[in-house]
C-alpha cells in the first residue's frame, strides 16, 4: 500500500517548490500564492516563503499589486532539480550550546558523520543536476491539471 506522503530525504520545501514550479511552468499567466497553495495543497504563508527563496535566486519572477503573482523565470527545460534543491535547502544546523561533551571519540564520530552527510548531499546534488523540471513534467499525467486548472 502506498500513501501520498513522500519519504522525505531532502528539505520539506523541496517537494512544495517542485510542485509550485510545475504549476507555474504549465500556466500561461501569473499565479497568486493563494491559487498555487490550493493547487499544491500547502498553506499560502509557507508557500510564499518558498516562493520568496525562489524569487531571490532568480528562478521565479514576482509582480506585486492587485494583478500580481508569480511566474517561472527560467524555462523548465533549463531548470534542474539541483537548482531548486540548493535554493530551498536549509543551512547546516549546528548544535551550539546544546552539544554534549562526549570526549575525543565522540568528537571524531561527529566529524565523521558530518563528512558522510556532506558527501551524501554532494552526491544528491550531482544526481539532481541531471534532471530538469521539464523531464519531471514529461513523466506526469496532467489530466487532473487540465480538469482543475482555472487560470
Amino acid at each position: 500500500m502506498t500513501d501520498n506522503k513522500l519519504s522525505q530525504i531532502g528539505p520539506p520545501r523541496f517537494a512544495i517548490a517542485v510542485h509550485a514550479l510545475i504549476w507555474l511552468a504549465k500556466s500561461s499567466k501569473l499565479q497568486t500564492s493563494s491559487i498555487l497553495a490550493e493547487q499544491v495543497n500547502s498553506h499560502a504563508t509557507f508557500l510564499r516563503r518558498v516562493l520568496a527563496q525562489l524569487a531571490d535566486s532568480g528562478i521565479v519572477e514576482t509582480k506585486e499589486g492587485r494583478d500580481g503573482g508569480y511566474s517561472l523565470k527560467i524555462p523548465a527545460q533549463k531548470l534542474t532539480l539541483a537548482d531548486i534543491y540548493i535554493t530551498v535547502k536549509p543551512e547546516c544546523i549546528r548544535y551550539g550550546e546544546e552539544e554534549v561533551e562526549c570526549g575525543k571519540a565522540g568528537k571524531q564520530l561527529d566529524q565523521l558523520l558530518e563528512e558522510i552527510l556532506n558527501k551524501a548531499e554532494h552526491e544528491t546534488i550531482k544526481y539532481l543536476k541531471a534532471i530538469t523540471l521539464e523531464q519531471v513534467m514529461d513523466t506526469i499525467d496532467f489530466t487532473d491539471f487540465e480538469k482543475s486548472y482555472t487560470g
